[in-house]
């Protein structure tokens, strides 16, 4: 029996306590690190601000934030009215892509590079693990049988494209770049774009791979 019985039906109760619990797994891993943020701006001499523009220009906290809304508009799903745009298929497959990108590219390019401690480990496994698979396996047994096509995968590339664009502007008028692959002071634009470009690339495929499982699991 599915889950759900079409897009845009509501969500069962088991669905909506699912989707609560992982949202409060999320909102948590946000606010952790936010705080974190805040206080090492704050021990660095630095203001309030600071450690909200730096904890703003991270993928990781931007797909963890999408993935939050996702889930909290799933939890409070009505049974009347059509499913707003964090409930469509698209806005809940482009979150998998993105969240599923931060816990690869974490482990493959940046888990070595910093050696977090304490709260900041915790935070760090949260947002880089835990709710990337949690978040996978709700997208895999709740909105993964939606009708989702191939003519849809290029505007999934829409929010890595609109991030990368994002990051670079934002290092460009404040000097903040962060992650070291797009850092332009150290790198160039030349790297840092071709960089950018590769990443986009294993986003696409990664987008590629969600939407194929998609149509291999509505043939269950």
């Amino acid at each position: 029996m599915p889950i759900i019985r079409a897009a845009d039906d509501a969500p069962t109760l088991a669905v909506r306590l699912a989707s609560a619990a992982l949202a409060l797994l999320a909102w948590a891993a946000l606010l952790l690190q936010l705080l974190l943020s805040v206080r090492l701006a704050l021990a660095n001499g630095h203001g309030i601000g600071h450690g909200l523009l730096v904890y703003t220009g991270f993928f990781t906290i931007l797909s963890n934030l999408l993935v939050a809304l996702v889930l909290t508009a799933w939890a409070g799903a009505g049974r009347r009215g059509r499913p707003g745009w964090l409930r469509r298929p698209g806005t809940a497959a482009v979150a998998a892509a993105g969240i599923a990108v931060v816990a690869i590219a974490y482990h493959l390019l940046l888990r070595q590079v910093w050696d977090p401690r304490g709260w900041q480990l915790l935070a760090d496994q949260l947002l880089h693990y835990l709710v990337p698979a949690g978040y996978l396996l709700w997208w895999w047994r709740v909105p993964g049988r939606a009708r989702l096509r191939w003519r849809q995968w290029p505007w999934w590339l829409v929010w890595p494209m609109a991030y990368l664009v994002y990051a670079l502007a934002r290092g460009e008028l404040t000097g903040l770049y962060p992650y070291p692959f797009i850092d332009v002071p150290r790198l160039g634009y030349g790297a840092a774009l071709a960089n950018a470009g590769a990443i986009l690339v294993g986003y696409g495929l990664v987008a590629a791979a969600l939407l194929q499982l998609t149509r291999w699991r509505k043939r269950d």
